[in-house]
């Protein structure tokens, strides 16, 4: 009975102790939020600053552990500006033109004539392509593999869904990326946006990345949340 009891309760500890590590107190979201609006607010810049959240991780080894890919919708756009362009049919180049993105039809990507470095050129250009049915099938043979390699393959637009919708849910998507080093930064809102917008996304984002993490809040080494050009404010 003793060895039981002793068992339960070390197991309550290890629960107890998980549950305190697993949220972050709001109110340390909060303060990090007000810092950096402060700090953006002291200096206004030419351009709308971008808050990113810093994460550094440890206990993680990219060479053997499984690498993570993941992403999640934000509620609130963080990057409006974000570059896009639509490679399209008549109907999706007409639409493109009325949300305010760039647009190629099949003629402009024929004009490219697989030239590698008009490709790259690109692909460097946007941060994201959009195709129509009728053109994704095409990409391959007029483009080659360069959007692909770029990681910037086109996200498929069909005329079932208004463009608008498309873009904007491209836009509220934040990608949580594993590479070669234990340090991700990732943009979670801009310095534009209200501080309840701001401290939902944050959130939404932390937890995301978590849930993603082998060993969850045991995974986390830091947490910083900054503007373009602001200091730092550690949360984690």
């Amino acid at each position: 009975h003793l060895v039981l009891l002793f068992h339960k309760h070390v197991c309550f500890v290890l629960l107890l102790r998980q549950y305190k590590m697993s949220k972050l107190p709001s109110d340390q979201i909060r303060d990090g939020i007000a810092h950096v609006l402060a700090k953006s607010q002291e200096k206004p810049r030419k351009f709308t600053e971008t808050i990113e959240l810093q994460i550094g991780l440890k206990n993680y080894d990219p060479q053997k552990d499984k690498r993570f890919n993941g992403t999640v919708a934000l509620p609130h756009i963080p990057r409006p500006k974000l570059k896009l362009c639509m490679l399209g049919d008549a109907k999706h180049c007409e639409e493109a033109v009325g949300v305010g993105i760039d647009h190629m039809d099949v003629e402009a990507l024929k004009k490219l004539n697989k030239n590698k470095k008009l490709i790259k050129k690109l692909a460097k250009k946007y941060n994201h392509f959009l195709a129509s049915e009728s053109v994704i099938k095409q990409i391959p043979r007029l483009l080659g593999p360069g959007l692909n390699k770029a990681g910037k393959f086109p996200t498929l637009c069909t005329h079932n869904e208004p463009l608008e919708n498309k873009v904007n849910g491209i836009r509220s998507q934040v990608k949580f990326q594993l590479k070669k080093v234990l340090c991700l930064a990732i943009a979670v809102a801009n310095v534009e946006m209200t501080e309840k917008e701001i401290f939902v996304n944050t959130q939404t984002s932390i937890n995301f990345l978590v849930s993603l993490l082998k060993k969850n809040w045991q995974n986390v080494k830091s947490l910083n949340i900054k503007s373009t050009m602001g200091p730092p404010f550690r949360l984690f």
